[in-house]
């Protein structure tokens, strides 16, 4: 009788995360451009003389051929596209792109539908870190176009409530209800999140504009504290729990404001 070899196929990837697997291989956390998220093993990816083990650090970019087995599937072969060594050196950047990467991680089941979209976004975003862009404005950006491409897509032009145009005033935004409430339906709802009309502007601002335009967003400290905090509160309150990244990201910042 003929023996079966597992089947395989080629994938372009995102590595997201790795941990210790057996006595000597890897269990790596993909997302791939053919079908999503995906666990895969690297045999022997531990054995100092591996060749795979620099190809699959977190945030590379690679293509890999992946054999079909009865668990996790198998790396047999990976080369770099791009390693992202300007992300690397600096621990600011490497906590924006764990913070980006985990954002999808959470937000991602294993071989759901692919989404180029997405795909296209987790590289395009990588790649601005990696070439300066300033990484405020990466990861707001990149939050606004996640939430669009996975259905969670905040409405910000009128009030969830009452249906109108909203009034240049300061609102509120209702994590539950994806979107802002106006002062008149807000009726002292604790659970309501209040936003500045300036801060509202620049979430509108992401949401319809492309990148290039975004990026002529500038706004003052305050209210980048407010943008970020907003959204992380409505991501929060879809995944039902913190995220680790951005901790790092802050004791990054007060250890550098230390030095």
């Amino acid at each position: 009788m003929p023996i079966n070899t597992p089947r395989s196929f080629r994938a372009e990837a995102v590595v997201l995360n790795h941990k210790d697997f057996g006595e000597a291989d890897r269990l790596v956390t993909l997302y791939t451009r053919q079908r999503g998220k995906l666990r895969a093993v690297a045999k022997g990816a531990r054995k100092t003389r591996s060749r795979k083990a620099g190809h699959l650090q977190p945030f590379t970019h690679i293509t890999l051929q992946l054999a079909t087995a009865r668990g996790p599937y198998i790396i047999t072969q990976v080369e770099t596209l791009n390693a992202f060594v300007s992300i690397r050196e600096n621990l600011n950047l490497t906590g924006q792109a764990a913070y980006i990467v985990e954002l999808l991680q959470r937000f991602s089941y294993d071989e759901e539908e692919a989404n180029g979209a997405i795909f296209r976004l987790l590289t395009d975003s990588l790649n601005r870190l990696a070439h300066g862009n300033p990484p405020w404005l990466v990861a707001r950006y990149y939050e606004m176009r996640l939430l669009d491409y996975l259905g969670f897509r905040p409405q910000l032009q009128t009030c969830l409530h009452c249906g109108n145009p909203l009034e240049p005033v300061d609102q509120f935004f209702s994590g539950g209800e994806g979107g802002i409430i106006c002062p008149d339906c807000a009726t002292q709802n604790p659970a309501l999140r209040p936003i500045s009309m300036e801060a509202l502007k620049y979430l509108r601002h992401f949401q319809r504009s492309a990148y290039q335009e975004a990026s002529r967003a500038n706004p003052n400290e305050k209210i980048s504290a407010e943008v970020e905090n907003l959204m992380q509160f409505y991501l929060t309150y879809l995944l039902e729990r913190g995220l680790n990244s951005p901790r790092f990201i802050r004791e990054v910042g007060e250890l550098k404001g230390r030095l």
